[in-house]
């Protein structure tokens, strides 16, 4: 009976013209609409050195990590430079930021805390070079006390000689700085793309569009809903069976509609996702079954017909990907800087940043992040789901 819906479903799926419109066809379109707007846009809007200021704080003077980063990327022999930096006060970066003489400043106090007036390209590298810094100095100062925990273990009689311990260790990891600092000026300046954040977006649009294949699969064994519902509720077929299978062939149908998005995009478009090809895949497939819950939730809680319930699934989706950058790229970074919140909930977000992370980080910490967030998401949109059938009586189909 599995077997038999499960072909049943595929088959009333793939016949619907509306979901292969949405699922198929509408990314694809979107898709090419992107590339034809946004293929010169970084030939136009070169990445130049960027204007900064940082504020010369006792904690910033005694901190070697961030000195010698900054030194690094603002050397004027390296061609790989990216700040023009000036070390002054608060009040005097305050006034050069009013006076639009800087992009922004950096206060490093207890936390380094990146001030900016607007928002755009050269703000967001300057945020995101401060936390490939920070991230740097943890690092560091985790594998330093690492190192002195494990020579003491060994040879106790260093426990007396703990600050020439400390130092020496200091000055064998500290060349992590320039290393990391390299990398830094790689990503930002040589392979930053940050019109990819659009793309992402519609990969997480056309995943969380699953979830119009995830509401009409639920529809199609409720008795309110449809002639098949009333059959199936009067059935001593198992109803848990029926939305079962008929949610596994939503899901195959939404990972053929994204395995086109994705062969078109990258043969046809010619945009490069990266080389983690496994890991994106992996992403894909979690943000997949997070657009078919969410879709799933929508259709058992909401009480209502199709056009409503594929409106709000249609409006959460894009609500999602807006906030996440689709249509404007620094709208992400003003949600994290204002509201980050939001974006830890939204699953569109999710996505996008792990693909984010993907193509910018060396580490895999953020994406495995959004990796547990995607897959909490569904797992309470299921839990929803589940509670809200359960609930669901009918005094007469």
């Amino acid at each position: 009976m599995f077997i038999h819906n499960l072909k049943y479903a595929l088959k009333t799926l793939f016949k619907n013209k509306m979901l292969i419109f949405w699922t198929f066809a509408f990314p694809i379109i979107l898709g090419t609409f992107f590339n034809m707007a946004f293929s010169d846009i970084e030939k136009n809007e070169k990445l130049d050195i960027i204007d900064i200021a940082i504020v010369e704080t006792e904690e910033f003077n005694n901190n070697e990590i961030w000195k010698k980063t900054f030194e690094l990327l603002s050397d004027e022999k390296s061609e790989e430079k990216m700040f023009n930096t000036n070390y002054v006060t608060k009040q005097e970066a305050e006034n050069l930021l009013k006076e639009n003489k800087i992009t922004g400043y950096l206060l490093l106090e207890e936390k380094p805390k990146v001030i900016v007036s607007t928002s755009g390209i050269n703000q967001t590298v300057l945020k995101y070079v401060t936390e490939e810094i920070a991230q740097t100095q943890e690092i560091i100062t985790s594998k330093i006390e690492i190192k002195i925990q494990e020579t003491i273990m060994q040879n106790p009689s260093q426990m007396g000689n703990i600050e020439q311990l400390t130092t020496q260790i200091y000055e064998d990891t500290i060349k992590m700085i320039e290393d990391q600092s390299l990398n830094i000026q790689d990503i930002s300046s040589s392979h930053l793309s940050y019109t990819m954040v659009e793309f992402y977006t519609l990969i997480a649009m056309t995943c969380l569009y699953g979830g119009i294949l995830g509401m009409v699969a639920v529809n199609q064994n409720l008795a309110n809903m449809s002639a098949t519902g009333k059959r199936v509720a009067v059935s001593p077929t198992s109803k848990a069976k029926l939305i079962f299978s008929s949610s596994i062939a939503s899901y195959l149908t939404q990972l053929v509609g994204i395995a086109l998005l994705f062969v078109y995009t990258i043969f046809v478009l010619k945009v490069d996702y990266g080389d983690n090809l496994l890991l994106i895949i992996l992403l894909t497939l979690v943000g997949c079954l997070a657009g078919l819950t969410l879709g799933i939730t929508i259709a058992t809680v909401i009480k209502s017909n199709d056009n409503l319930k594929t409106g709000i699934v249609i409006a959460v989706t894009m609500a999602g990907c807006f906030l996440s950058g689709m249509m404007g790229i620094t709208m992400k970074y003003v949600v994290d800087r204002n509201v980050p919140i939001l974006n830890k909930l939204n699953p569109a977000s999710m996505i996008t940043d792990g693909f984010y992370s993907l193509y910018y980080y060396d580490t895999l910490d953020r994406f495995y992040f959004n990796i547990a967030s995607l897959l909490i998401f569904a797992l309470i949109m299921l839990l929803i789901s589940m509670f809200s059938l359960r609930r669901q009586k009918y005094d007469s189909i």
